[in-house]
């Protein structure tokens, strides 16, 4: 369900939220919205550290204010300027590949019990904030990608679409209407990214 984390107690890096405010570019904020905190209520503008962890609970919390505010079309925004913006590791040569680190880094941008939840030495990822999946469709150019995460979901569309995007330009992702959705309160939501 998006909004809502799946542990309590995880942290998000300051550069993961910045990277995510950078995509709200010039949406001028109502002056009673201070998003929780990270932008000042005065003058809109972007007031946090990059390298301080903050609560995934608030951080959901100003997400959900978005989507009030602005709709899916700004979260898909938000979450199209995501790779560009927030930690990730080398992009790989293949769409697989490339969607695969997705994972990685939404894990790379985590930490729980104070600990980074992805390891890059071990390549050990920790449990407690649901996954970026990845399932390549043999034969075609077709990848099916499930999200059990807490963001919103057109914020996901929206990181699968520039990450697709970045290996082919023709690539789309679209949700898949006949899997559960967590804007009805389901666990995860289904993409189909074709080239």
């Amino acid at each position: 369900m998006q909004f809502h984390p799946l542990e309590m107690g995880i942290e998000v890096s300051g550069r993961a939220v910045y990277s995510t405010l950078v995509g709200l570019n010039n949406l001028r904020l109502p002056k009673e919205k201070d998003l929780l905190g990270f932008t000042n209520s005065e003058t809109g503008i972007i007031a946090l550290d990059l390298d301080k962890w903050y609560s995934q609970e608030i951080w959901l919390k100003v997400f959900e204010m978005i989507a009030v505010m602005y709709g899916d079309a700004i979260l898909f925004k938000i979450g199209f300027a995501i790779p560009d913006n927030a930690e990730f590791p080398i992009l790989p040569e293949s769409m697989e590949n490339a969607i695969k680190t997705i994972d990685v880094a939404y894990h790379l941008n985590h930490k729980k019990n104070g600990e980074i939840m992805y390891d890059k030495d071990t390549g050990n990822m920790q449990e407690g904030i649901g996954h970026y999946g990845c399932k390549k469709i043999e034969g075609y150019n077709l990848i099916i990608a499930e999200c059990t995460n807490p963001y919103p979901c057109s914020f996901d569309k929206g990181i699968l679409t520039a990450m697709a995007k970045k290996i082919k330009g023709n690539a789309i992702a679209i949700h898949d209407e006949s899997k559960p959705c967590r804007k009805n309160g389901a666990e995860s939501c289904t993409y189909i990214i074709s080239w």
